[in-house]
């Protein structure tokens, strides 16, 4: 549900409303605000979502450069995951219009707030995905009035520094923000920065017609470190991976050659927007538009080689909302209509030794998503609430292979000496042209009893649908840790192979059940919510054993069930503890390879602790657990497993006056060696490298000042 916009309130009144409405919606939903997790020097989306069940965040390689986000194992099996949840700011996506997105654009750093709608409460926003979507909500004048810089800066060379502005007028609100971050980071070849500057002005036109206009630009960079093995991250946990070695044994070790081929990742992204609400009394009205303009360098190992896009997406929004009793914070009925359209240019290149090589590749990628969605909120008496609704996609995806060379050029290097090219290759052209559209009608019913004034519980059936992306139905393939794609065998120039595959997918579906309770009692607050996806198939991006891409594939029936629990308590005067705990149990089901075995990448139980306490009005001090207690599988055969671990962080915050405040943090306070993700592939082999390492203890200092 997009709110409407607010003006003139502060930020506890406009938060609040919010909340008030996500506690009656009969599925998963959570509301972080910025108080959570803001005083931290560079906040990650780990940092900001590790107190919401059901949201699990991998980090890769540190920072907020492109952990796995997933919700409910949607786009769980991407490397690096693009798809799955539908990522917004301010209401309107930051998703590309075939779906896919760039997780570092998503900066909990720039945010007021971040609104988490878990499964099929994501339809009404526009989603297509069996997970959800993610809120990033902008700081406004409102909620921000004066200025705010915060300069902070610690361990493996981080620095930055963020700041905040606001002009509350009379009808007339404006804000601004800016982050700037860099890092050297833990692992060698691990450097990384973000700029990110924003701000959008709001106009009260009349007593009934308010305007919201923001823009964004956000340029990040980073590093990919890659994976290592057990034995290298239990060694040293900061170096990367040099690529196979080839022994009288023969070949141990496959994994990418990170010294030798530097893959890197550069995008950049401009967003411009409006959002006008138009409140009649009963009738409210809501009219979005936004554009993106993203251009995406990712420099991969030479087995997938050097992908460059550059294009724009276009999307247009209408919500029409009746609610004839006031009193009632939900509407009786509401309809949202939202229509996604875009292009990009596609190029791929050949990673020579990290240097751009030959173009083998060249695309015209065009994408459109019409979401339609429907729905009622009738109350069957005080306390029930019936809440039916439907939803209509429909999503094209197609490419138009501009390629014009007879063949594809190839490259590779001596297995036994990896820094010595061999000779040079090629394999026939193929198109890759395709043209695909997909539909489905998605319905829900939820039913919602309050039994008190401060409970609720809530019961849901509902259908959701995933159409491919164009990261899923174009892949390149036949690459090996020595040789581009194409080349499957490094040492035979002229073996004819594929370069890519362009496999002819079907759209995700399936049909989940889910039960919830949420309430307070005293000094304990809980948000508990179980589900059971039946999914039919589900998209799975598959890797070989040595990392190298096989493609997308449609598993045949698979199932989610999962846990979802949240609790808080006022423990003792100025003592709160939270818990956020997930339990995650994704299975094939009678699959001909992998029979019922756990889909790869899902940690079983996720726990996120926390325990701050207030000393004094002016100092306060926290401390936190990040605690994995079982093994996760990293392939799909379930031959080889990431560890357990448990991490714990300390901070504290100071304030010497009402202007400046001083905050410290310790991570990883006792210096955990632990994969904090993987690689996922489909089978893997004992001495792979596919593990990602996290962190290891770091100190961080910062200062804000507000005025």
């Amino acid at each position: 549900m997009l709110d409407p916009i607010v003006v003139q309130t502060d930020e506890n009144g406009t938060l609040g409303v919010i909340a008030e409405r996500l506690w009656l919606l009969p599925g998963g939903v959570s509301l972080v605000s910025k108080q959570d997790y803001g005083s931290l020097v560079a906040p990650t989306l780990s940092d900001a979502l590790a107190g919401v069940p059901g949201v699990v965040v991998q980090d890769f390689f540190g920072a907020n450069d492109q952990p796995r986000v997933q919700i409910r194992g949607s786009g769980l099996q991407q490397n690096p995951v693009e798809r799955g949840i539908l990522m917004l700011r301010d209401g309107l996506p930051i998703n590309r219009a075939d779906g896919s997105y760039i997780v570092g654009f998503a900066n909990p750093g720039a945010a007021e707030a971040i609104e988490v709608y878990r499964g099929y409460m994501a339809n009404r926003l526009g989603a297509m995905v069996l997970g959800g979507a993610i809120n990033i909500m902008s700081p406004t004048a409102a909620t921000m009035p004066g200025t705010e810089l915060t300069v902070g800066a610690g361990s493996f060379g981080q620095v930055g520094t963020s700041g905040r502005t606001g002009y509350d007028g009379d009808g007339l609100d404006a804000a601004l923000h800016f982050d700037v971050t860099r890092r050297d980071g833990f692992r060698d070849y691990n450097a990384s920065d973000r700029v990110e500057i924003g701000g959008n002005i709001e106009a009260e036109l009349s007593d009934a017609v308010t305007t919201r206009l923001f823009f964004s630009y956000t340029d990040l960079g980073f590093d990919v470190s890659g994976p290592i093995n057990k034995e290298a991250l239990e060694e040293d946990p900061s170096q990367v991976s040099s690529g196979p070695l080839v022994t009288p044994a023969g070949v141990i070790n496959p994994g990418p050659n990170v010294e030798r081929d530097r893959p890197r990742r550069d995008a950049s992204q401009y967003l411009i927007g409006s959002r006008t609400t138009v409140d009649l009394g009963d009738h409210q009205i809501d009219i979005g538009f936004g554009y993106t303009y993203t251009d995406d360098t990712f420099r991969f190992p030479v087995s997938s080689g050097i992908r460059e896009t550059v294009g724009g997406d276009l999307t247009g929004m209408l919500r029409y909302a009746y609610t004839p009793d006031a009193d009632r914070l939900l509407p009786l009925f509401e309809t949202t209509a939202q229509y996604t359209i875009g292009s990009a240019e596609r190029r791929y290149y050949l990673n020579e030794s990290g240097a751009r090589g030959d173009l083998f590749g060249s695309n015209d990628l065009d994408a459109s998503t019409l979401s339609l969605h429907s729905g009622f909120n009738i109350p069957l008496s005080a306390n029930w609430t019936l809440s039916p609704a439907i939803s209509y996609a429909h999503a094209t995806r197609s490419s138009d292979d501009t390629y014009s060379a007879a063949t594809r050029p190839t490259i590779a290097y001596n297995p036994a000496n990896p820094t010595v090219r061999l000779p040079d290759g090629a394999v026939p052209t193929v198109s890759t042209d395709y043209d695909y559209s997909y539909d489905a009608w998605s319905p829900s019913l939820g039913l919602t009893f309050e039994p008190a004034a401060d409970q609720i519980l809530f019961a849901a059936v509902s259908r959701s649908f995933e159409p491919p992306t164009h990261d899923d139905l174009l892949a390149t393939v036949n690459g090996t840790p020595n040789s581009s794609p194409g080349r499957p065998a490094p040492g035979n120039p002229t073996l004819p192979a594929a370069v890519f595959s362009t496999p002819d997918l079907e759209a995700q579906t399936a049909t989940t059940v889910e039960v919830g309770w949420r309430g307070s009692h005293g000094v304990l607050r809980w948000d508990a919510t179980t589900y059971y996806a039946w999914i039919d198939n589900e998209l799975l991006s598959l890797r070989d054993a040595t990392g190298a891409s096989l493609g997308a594939i449609n598993a045949d029936q698979t199932t989610h069930f999962g846990i979802e629990l949240g609790l808080t308590a006022d423990l003792y005067d100025g003592v709160t503890g939270r818990l956020a705990y997930t339990y995650q149990d994704f299975r094939f089901r009678d699959d001909p390879l992998r029979g019922d075995n756990q889909l790869a990448g899902a940690p079983r139980h996720v726990i996120n602790a926390s325990l701050s306490y207030q000393a004094t009005e002016d100092w306060s001090l926290g401390t936190s657990l990040k605690w994995v207690p079982d093994k996760t599988p990293v392939d799909n055969m379930n031959t080889l497993w990431a560890d357990p671990y448990a991490v714990v962080d300390l901070k504290t915050e100071y304030r010497i006056n009402d202007h400046v405040s001083l905050f410290g943090e310790i991570t990883n306070v006792f210096n955990e060696r632990y994969a904090s993700s993987t690689l996922i592939v489909d089978q893997a082999t004992p001495d792979q490298a596919a593990f990602l390492p996290g962190d290891g203890r770091g100190f961080y200092v910062g200062v804000t000042s507000r005025f």
